[in-house]
């Protein structure tokens, strides 16, 4: 028996013996739900001036840019006299957790009531790191869905499988229940435009309005669930006797690190036209689509995976064209049928995704790959994401950035209708996590983003072509010059042997 075999077999053994741990889902916890009397807050009469004096509208502004994204989160836990929600899918401890966690506990020194409601399994803040939040009166942090600390962390996640591989992957902030962001982004530096050797191209919506109590009480529903179980679950009294110390620790952090970061994000250009009132919002009717949390315990039909199947809807329903920007892309047969159908009526059909380069998940790139020729048959116009194109994501080229990855959720349906959330089109989003997002009903906010989703794919993008004998072939245009390859571009041999091997991985896993 090779060492290999040897590490299995005990792996298993000790699960068979310590029963492989269960997460306390059954923690006392109390219930609650976001404020709602908050139109005295000055973010309630900003917002009411701002959409024209009109209590009955939505109005919306996109983010594209990271570090505006960023700041603007900032700005508002900053302006916030009464609540922040926030939902996020993971946390790193890097200087984006750093910053983030510090205006969580400022706002919570003026009294602000603060929610914090993270997925378990990718967040990779030590729950003693947390407790210095929780820790604070005004704040608690829950984890949803959590796998058990006793025993082996990944044998408990693998003896628990049906329920730990789904994962509550919702993006969510709420300020003074006036104020959302809904999008893509996770809070960590490569989402926001904080690090040079990489970036996610990524996508928020600023949402105002009535919109705005929708994202709230999906947050109470995810927050008041038997799986959002409170981080004090998993602390010692000696953790948050740490925690409680630790925050002089992070205070310095701040200083060192991150006072920076913060002064230059709250000073974005976005951020002063907003506040200058030089920006307008665009009012617009809207859906909140979310998948209810019972779907991480419950077999759940097609019809009852709401996210994915209002998205199948909204694509049924257009009438000329559609594009798709997503990060992680399987059709699988289903996906390919409905394509062929919208083609059939005369859609355009646009789709950008990451290529074998700029994607962070190899076997998912793996399973995209198996289905190239089958979109492109069906008259798709697919595009695949650059690495070296980073830099044009980049503002006034104030940083060198030495790879890009497409982390956008987002898709633009006849220049009327606008999604933006955090759905991946492939089985896991549809079938295996939970999702949400925003569908906004809006031709003045989809033509300007189509025109300009337009320009970018052919920026950062490879057209993906096949010639007579279905050999596959990738065009762009670099610096003026016509750039044509005949693998897989900006890879090595390794990385697309990889892409190979990962087939082994079960399609519907990814």
């Amino acid at each position: 028996m090779n060492s290999l075999s040897k590490l299995v077999l005990t792996a298993v053994m000790s699960c068979l013996i310590t029963a492989c741990v269960s997460a306390p889902i059954d923690y006392p916890k109390q219930e609650s739900v976001a404020i709602a009397d908050t139109s005295t807050t000055q973010q309630a009469i900003d917002v009411l001036e701002w959409v024209g004096g009109r209590d009955d509208v939505n109005g919306f502004y996109p983010l594209t840019e990271g570090f505006d994204a960023f700041g603007v989160r900032l700005r508002l836990m900053d302006l916030a006299e009464k609540s922040i929600d926030a939902q996020y899918f993971l946390m790193k401890p890097d200087n984006a957790g750093l910053v983030f966690a510090a205006e969580m506990l400022r706002a919570a020194d003026r009294g602000v009531t603060v929610r914090f409601l993270l997925d378990d399994i990718f967040t990779t803040v030590e729950d003693v790191d947390l407790g210095i939040l929780d820790a604070h009166p005004n704040i608690e942090v829950r984890l949803f869905n959590p796998i058990a600390r006793k025993g082996l962390y990944w044998l408990n996640y693998l003896g628990h499988f049906s329920l730990t591989n789904r994962r509550m992957h919702n993006k969510a902030f709420v300020t003074d229940n006036q104020v959302a962001v809904v999008g893509g982004r996770n809070i960590a530096v490569e989402y926001f435009q904080l690090e040079t050797s990489g970036e996610f191209i990524d996508y928020d919506m600023l949402a105002v309005g009535p919109i705005v109590k929708e994202v709230s009480s999906q947050f109470d529903l995810y927050w008041n669930h038997k799986l959002a179980v409170p981080l004090s679950a998993f602390l010692k009294k000696t953790d948050i006797d740490k925690a409680r110390e630790s925050r002089a620790l992070l205070e310095q952090g701040m200083a060192e690190a991150g006072q920076s970061i913060y002064a230059n994000a709250v000073q974005t250009q976005i951020i002063k036209q907003l506040e200058a009132d030089e920006v307008d919002p665009y009012i617009a009717q809207a859906r909140l689509i979310t998948d209810d949390p019972q779907k991480l315990l419950e077999a759940v039909s097609d019809e009852q995976k709401i996210v994915a199947s209002d998205i199948r809807q909204a694509l049924i329903d257009a009438e000329s064209e559609i594009i798709i920007f997503t990060p992680y892309f399987i059709p699988r047969k289903g996906g390919i049928e409905l394509i062929r159908k919208l083609r059939d009526k005369g859609l355009r059909i646009t789709v950008l995704t990451n290529s074998l380069a700029t994607n962070n998940h190899t076997p998912v790139h793996s399973a995209y790959s198996g289905y190239r020729k089958s979109l492109l048959d069906a008259g798709v116009e697919l595009w695949e994401a650059r690495a070296d194109a980073a830099k044009i994501t980049t503002p006034d080229g104030e940083t060198q950035l030495e790879k890009l990855t497409l982390h956008t959720k987002g898709i633009l349906i006849d220049r009327k209708r606008v999604f933006v959330g955090s759905l991946n089109l492939d089985p896991r989003s549809i079938d295996i996590n939970t999702e949400m997002g925003l569908l906004i009903d809006s031709t003045e906010l989809a033509d300007e983003l189509t025109n300009r989703a337009r320009e970018r794919i052919q920026e950062i993008g490879y057209r993906v072509k096949m010639d007579e004998n279905r050999k596959l072939s990738w065009h762009a245009t670099i610096n003026g010059t016509e750039v044509v390859e005949t693998t897989e571009p900006q890879t090595t041999g390794w990385q697309r042997f990889m892409a190979w091997f990962m087939k082994i991985v079960p399609e519907s896993q990814l």
